[in-house]
């Protein structure tokens, strides 16, 4: 079979009169929002476009893409912008910069995407989430790729106040503790795009023992935001070219530094307690 190396936009448009009219939507969509298209979850294009998910996925299958997330991929590769994104720089990087652009760019990047998360975050939902990780039995800190290193992050962080915070690391193992949990303990997973197959089945899982579920994800309405209790939305855009990019990062790290600091403020005394003994543990460890 010959391979297609047209653009997703010159295969939408040779395919355009063939499709269904909920394919058309999409199309146009796609079409007339190429820059924004590459960085939407299947579920904000959808409620876009007006159309079903499964109407978005047969839409990429009929261009030739296994899935929504190829079709991201052939549309940012496919953007006016692609320039920026031939690379692995972030920040609108290029090539041609200054070490001193180079840092501006980037300094401007993430400090926007903590202004995003400050925008985007729910107060109440923050709240709610600590005190869910108060009341907590145990809370298992998970993620997958470059989102774990946050999960990891997330457990030592809050082990400084107690210690029935851990990271479930492997993708096994977290389907092992989810379906062993019990109604007191709460899964923390963070997931930027809230849709992976290892997060939906894990968190099926969780809500089939009923364990609670708090999620850090960029897309509030993405299939595994819909399977938590809580959902802390991180600000960033990152395309399907900058997967694990550092603003994204950032983003939810300033997002679990808030969650943390109202946390440790209901019992401060506690937290206190707790860091003057890790204190006196590890001061033998320093030359």
């Amino acid at each position: 079979m010959p391979i297609d190396n047209r653009s997703v936009f010159e295969k939408i448009s040779s395919e355009y009169y063939a499709l269904t009219s909920s394919e058309k939507k999409i199309a146009d969509f796609a079409l007339s929002n190429q820059n924004d298209t590459q960085f939407m979850s299947i579920t904000e294009l959808a409620d876009a476009c007006g159309v079903a998910e499964a109407t978005i996925s047969r839409f990429c299958r009929r261009l030739g893409y296994k899935g929504y997330n190829a079709f991201k991929l052939a549309v940012a590769k496919s953007s006016p912008h692609r320039k920026l994104w031939d690379n692995p720089l972030s920040g609108e990087v290029t090539a041609e910069d200054s070490l001193e652009d180079i840092c501006k760019k980037l300094y401007s990047a993430e400090t926007e995407a903590m202004a995003q998360t400050m925008e985007l975050l729910s107060l109440d939902a923050v709240r709610q989430a600590a005190d869910m990780l108060h009341s907590a039995r145990r809370v298992l800190c998970m993620g997958q790729g470059g989102s774990l290193l946050l999960a990891n992050e997330a457990a030592h962080l809050f082990s400084t106040y107690s210690n029935k915070f851990t990271c479930v690391g492997d993708s096994h193992l977290q389907a092992m503790a989810a379906a062993t949990m019990e109604p007191e303990d709460v899964i923390f997973f963070f997931s930027y795009s809230g849709s992976t197959k290892e997060m939906m089945k894990t968190l099926t899982l969780a809500h089939e023992q009923h364990g609670k579920v708090i999620t850090v994800t960029r897309f509030p309405n993405s299939p595994g935001a819909k399977l938590s209790d809580v959902v802390l939305q991180c600000g960033a855009n990152e395309n399907s070219l900058q997967t694990g990019s550092i603003a994204a990062r950032i983003a939810q790290m300033y997002l679990l530094d808030i969650l943390f600091s109202e946390f440790s403020r209901k019992d401060l005394e506690q937290c206190q307690y707790v860091r003057r003994r890790i204190a006196e543990a590890l001061a033998d460890r320093h030359v």
